[in-house]
C-alpha cells in the first residue's frame, strides 16, 4: 500500500496542482498540461482526500487557494527550490567543457547576436552542446522555476514578478523604446509625447508580451489612452515588414532600430518622457559556478568586450524580407 507521501509526490499530482494554482482556471491548465479538464478535476480531488482538506474554493465562477492550498502551494515551491538546489550542487562538479547549456529568450529580443555568438563558442568548445528556445515570458518563468533551462535572455524589470528570491541576473545593454512613425510633420522631433502618439493605427505585440506591457504602464502613466492597434505579431521583424507595408505606427527597443534602420521606412523618435528598460541574463541563484555555466557566461562577455552589443546586433542581423 501506498503511504500518504507516495500519494501526494507520485506521477504528475504536484505538477497539476502548481498549473492550476498559476492559472486559478480549471480549462486553462487543462489545456497548458494537455489533458481533459475532468482528468484534471480527478488528480485534484485524489490530491484533496490525501491531504484532507480542500486546497481550492469558488466564488462565482473565479477561483482561490484555500488556506490548506496556500500551505501546499508553499511546501511545493519548497520541494522543488530543494531538488534544484541538488541538481545544481551536482553540476558544480561537472567539467566545463561537457554537457549542455539551454538558454531561453525572450521571443520579442533580437537574437542575432546571441546565435552568432552561439555560433563562435562552438568553435572554442565543440563538446557542448546549445540550446536556444524563443519563448513568452510565461514559458521562461515557468521553465526557470522548473529547472528546465540554465539561463533566459529577457528585458526587465518584469513587474510580473513577485518573488526575485531565487534569482540574479547580469545585465546585458541598457534598452529604450523608440516611436515609429510616418509623419513627415514630426520628422524632425527629437523626442515626442505619448499624446502625440496616438492619431494614427499601430501595429503592436501581443498584450501579455513584456513590451506590449511595458507601453501599456507608460501610457497609463502619461494618462493617455493607448493606441489603437491593427495588427499584433510576435517578433520585432514581423512588426516592420508589416509598418513598412501599411505606414502604421510601432514602438520598437532602439538596438533593433539602430541595427536595422536602413530597412525601415519610417522615422524614429525617442518617447517623452523616455521608456527605458534592459536586457538581461536571468538564473537561479548557484547556476553562475556550474562550471559549463561560468565559463559560457565568461566567454559571452569577453566577446562583449571585444565588440559592443549594438555593434555585435548590427554586423549580424539578418536581412527583412520586404
Amino acid at each position: 500500500m501506498k503511504t500518504k507521501q507516495e500519494s501526494i509526490f507520485s506521477s504528475k499530482t504536484l505538477t497539476y496542482f502548481l498549473q492550476l494554482a498559476d492559472t486559478m482556471n480549471y480549462t486553462q491548465a487543462a489545456q497548458l498540461l494537455g489533458i481533459t479538464q475532468p482528468a484534471l478535476t480527478q488528480q485534484i480531488k485524489k490530491l484533496e482526500r490525501t491531504v484532507g482538506a480542500p486546497l481550492f474554493y469558488s466564488v462565482g465562477k473565479k477561483l482561490h487557494l484555500s488556506e490548506a492550498g496556500r500551505t501546499m502551494l508553499a511546501a511545493t515551491h519548497d520541494i522543488y527550490e530543494v531538488l534544484n538546489r541538488a541538481a545544481d550542487e551536482i553540476q558544480q562538479t561537472t567539467s566545463s567543457e561537457t554537457g549542455q547549456i539551454s538558454v531561453g529568450i525572450l521571443a520579442s529580443v533580437e537574437d542575432s547576436a546571441f546565435t552568432a555568438f552561439a555560433a563562435e563558442y562552438y568553435k572554442q568548445h565543440p563538446d557542448i552542446e546549445l540550446v536556444y528556445r524563443m519563448m513568452t515570458r510565461h514559458e521562461i518563468w515557468e521553465q526557470l522555476e522548473n529547472n528546465q533551462i540554465d539561463l533566459a535572455i529577457m528585458y526587465l524589470p518584469d513587474p510580473t514578478i513577485k518573488n526575485w528570491k531565487p534569482y540574479d541576473t547580469r545585465k546585458i545593454f541598457d534598452e529604450q523604446l523608440m516611436f515609429l512613425h510616418h509623419d513627415d510633420k514630426l520628422s524632425q522631433r527629437k523626442r515626442i509625447h505619448f499624446r502625440d502618439t496616438i492619431n494614427s493605427p499601430w501595429v503592436t505585440y501581443p498584450e501579455d508580451y513584456f513590451l506590449s506591457h511595458l507601453l501599456k504602464e507608460a501610457y497609463k502613466n502619461q494618462m493617455v489612452d493607448y493606441p489603437k492597434a491593427v495588427a499584433q505579431f510576435t517578433t520585432p521583424a514581423q512588426l516592420t515588414q508589416f509598418l513598412n507595408r501599411t505606414g502604421v505606427n510601432t514602438a520598437l527597443p532602439m538596438t533593433y532600430y539602430q541595427a536595422h534602420r536602413e530597412q525601415i521606412h519610417a522615422y524614429a523618435v525617442s518617447f517623452e518622457p523616455a521608456v527605458n528598460f534592459n536586457l538581461s541574463f536571468v538564473y537561479r541563484k548557484g547556476k553562475e559556478v556550474i562550471p559549463r555555466i561560468q565559463t559560457f557566461l565568461d566567454a559571452f562577455y569577453a566577446y562583449l568586450d571585444d565588440e559592443d552589443y549594438l555593434s555585435r546586433v548590427h554586423d549580424n542581423r539578418v536581412t527583412l524580407n520586404e
